[in-house]
């Protein structure tokens, strides 16, 4: 076998988590770095195998119907890298990137290494409470689209619907790329008129037009050395998509009144939740800005095409909850149960809502079904006194046994009760599912509801 001496010179050579595998799975070495990020002392894991340390499973993950990397290196003898979700001696996961190399031992024997490299810390969620997290086949074939992005400086379109975290992809982008270090600034599409696109994005120099109060720096100079996201990006009219073009394919541009041209190191991160593609053949969004922006495209899955994750999702998500409010509390069974039914026609961002309300009103630390319930109709928007007197009380939330035969017929019933809360109002049953209008008149033109 490997010499006892060599063998732990050579983990000792990597400065990120690394240990050496033998054929049988079992943890022949390891390096002080995996000690420190999962917590286990390395006497604790030497003869352990790595799918029962890493996953607390029982079984290799092959097995389990997950990417092996094991496998694939005995059966090829080539490198291979994959995502994984890795957990600590604390149950906590880790979403990981793991490299494993071939490595040749004295009595002729090949033992595996394999290199961790964290994608993201634990605890780090944004203020918002939302953390990109998951297991799913869909979650890690995005995660592995967006890492892939992350290393390189081209144009990046995430494409997804309302409220699958398209800003915390487009950050996770930045904080993964060389421009780690520069900043990171948001610009809403939605919000801009063609008269302050030019000014909002470019800037402009005192006196340019009727009420300007000095010069203004533009978010290309701003952004400069980091990263410029444009998030919905398919609200532009045609007129701000074509100056956009422009800084896009040169990288110069003008301030407003301004006659000095200036130079863009920005990399730019757009999303939206439209089909541009489809809008492309309708004349509404250039053909030639699509092709630019769309050069590496990533696709959010829906919560509904992940379902697998809202367990893992809910449990984060309460966690931030709880520490922002000094308050614990937990799902029980049953409404957890009800939450891997509802079919999310709002996301992530309409899970994080329902257990935000649900946690403001539990009491002894409890979110039952008496919680979640109603927090379906009002969970995206605040409901002052005088407006939560005119809603009719919610019945209860059924009990999963009893619950439609069919999401589809889960969502039906649950938007046919809020066009009666809300009287028919389009723009307010969009804001509680947490969708844009749009998206609402595609689902109810699907489900046949008028």
């Amino acid at each position: 076998m490997l010499r006892k001496v060599d063998l732990q010179s050579l983990v000792d050579t990597h400065e990120r988590p690394f240990v050496v595998i033998d054929k049988s799975f079992k943890i022949v070495a390891l390096n002080s770095a995996y000690e420190q990020s999962y917590g286990t002392g390395s006497l604790k894991i030497i003869g352990r195998t790595c799918y029962e340390v890493s996953h607390g499973n029982s079984r290799p993950c092959f097995e389990l119907g997950e990417e092996c990397p094991h496998q694939q290196v005995y059966q090829t003898g080539e490198i291979h890298s994959c995502l994984h979700i890795h957990c600590n001696d604390h149950g906590d996961n880790h979403r990981v990137r793991i490299t494993v190399y071939p490595i040749m031992g004295d009595d002729g024997e090949t033992y595996l290494g394999e290199s961790i490299h964290e994608l993201s810390e634990q605890d780090n969620l944004n203020d918002t409470g939302v953390s990109m997290v998951g297991a799913s086949p869909q979650f890690l074939q995005m995660m592995e689209q967006l890492v892939l992005s992350a290393n390189t400086d081209s144009i990046v379109l995430i494409q997804g619907e309302t409220g699958t975290g398209k800003e915390l992809a487009a950050s996770f982008l930045h904080h993964n790329s060389l421009r780690t270090e520069g900043p990171f600034l948001t610009l809403d599409c939605t919000v801009l008129t063609e008269s302050l696109f030019e000014s909002e994005v470019f800037g402009h120099e005192h006196g340019s037009f009727t009420g300007t109060q000095g010069k203004k720096i533009g978010l290309f100079e701003l952004a400069a050395g980091g990263t410029l996201f444009l998030d919905e990006i398919g609200e532009l009219s045609t007129v701000m998509q074509a100056k956009l073009l422009r800084v896009l394919e040169t990288g110069e541009f003008r301030r407003v009144g301004g006659t000095k041209t200036l130079h863009a190191d920005v990399r730019v991160v757009c999303a939206t939740n439209r089909d541009l593609l489809g809008e492309v053949k309708a004349g509404t969004f250039r053909e030639d800005l699509y092709y630019r922006i769309a050069c590496l495209s990533v696709y959010l899955p829906s919560l509904h095409d992940r379902a697998d994750d809202i367990p893992i999702l809910a449990e984060t998500l309460l966690k931030r909850i709880c520490y922002n409010r000094k308050k614990s509390v937990f799902l029980t069974t049953e409404a957890m149960s009800w939450l891997q039914h509802y079919s999310f026609p709002g996301n992530v961002r309409e899970l994080r809502n329902i257990l935000s309300s649900a946690a403001a009103i539990s009491t002894g630390g409890e979110i039952g079904l008496n919680q979640i319930q109603g927090k379906l109709s009002t969970n995206s928007v605040p409901v002052n006194s005088t407006e939560q007197e005119q809603l009719p009380s919610t019945p209860p939330a059924p009990h999963p046994a009893k619950m439609p035969t069919s999401l589809s017929e889960l969502e039906k019933q649950q938007i046919s009760k809020l066009l009666d809360v809300y009287a028919g109002n389009r723009k307010d049953v969009a804001d509680a599912l947490g969708i844009s209008v749009r998206t609402l008149y595609r689902r109810l033109k699907k489900l046949g509801l008028r």
